[in-house]
């Protein structure tokens, strides 16, 4: 084979061998074709199915939920609060509770932050860890984080604050839970929107 001086390939007898090269990119287009739609059916069977059975009932249910009444938490009262037992989703940032049912997908009991459904997830936000070595069964009061750890659980407080219902403290060991009126209730609800 030689250049032709067009930049068409010239074989020895003198023909071209462009229905080979045709052959062959249309070979490669057909096995990306079919790289992408295995890429796309393994996307879906990954995040599509996600809820599994039920989970368009459950998140149905979860979104006729009504507005939660502001209260403070225990963290054992907190755990209630997982998707699994309960359709409501609570989680605790910073000190204060956040009702973010209407993010099941992300913290529902399938969700890729799943794991901070019912908990206190600060620790595990400030280390960007998703491991359940990051949360702690009693209460956390983030002592031993550094200060760029702290302003990112700050910062992540600020987006909770932005995206979701505040409904309430996560109470420390001992601590009693506050009495909220329903003008405060209403009040924080409206200011939120």
């Amino acid at each position: 084979m030689a250049d032709d001086g067009q930049g068409r390939l010239r074989t020895e007898g003198g023909r071209a061998s462009g229905a080979v090269v045709a052959g062959g990119e249309m070979l490669l287009g057909v096995g990306l074709l079919a790289l992408a739609l295995l890429a796309a059916y393994r996307l879906y069977l990954r995040w599509g199915t996600r809820s599994g059975p039920g989970g368009a009932a459950r998140q149905g249910e979860a979104a006729a939920l009504p507005r939660m009444k502001r209260r403070d938490f225990s963290l054992e009262q907190l755990r209630e609060f997982d998707g699994a037992r309960n359709p409501r989703i609570l989680l605790a940032v910073n000190g204060k509770v956040f009702d973010v049912t209407k993010g099941s997908k992300f913290y529902g009991p399938e969700g890729p932050y799943g794991i901070f459904a019912g908990r206190d997830a600060s620790r595990g936000l400030a280390t960007f860890c998703l491991d359940k070595d990051a949360l702690r069964d009693e209460y956390d009061d983030l002592s031993d984080l550094n200060a760029v750890q702290m302003e990112s659980v700050r910062e992540w407080e600020m987006q909770f604050k932005e995206k979701y219902d505040y409904v309430g403290r996560l109470l420390k060991p001992g601590e009693e839970p506050s009495e909220y009126t329903d003008e405060e209730d209403t009040k924080d609800h409206t200011k939120q929107e």
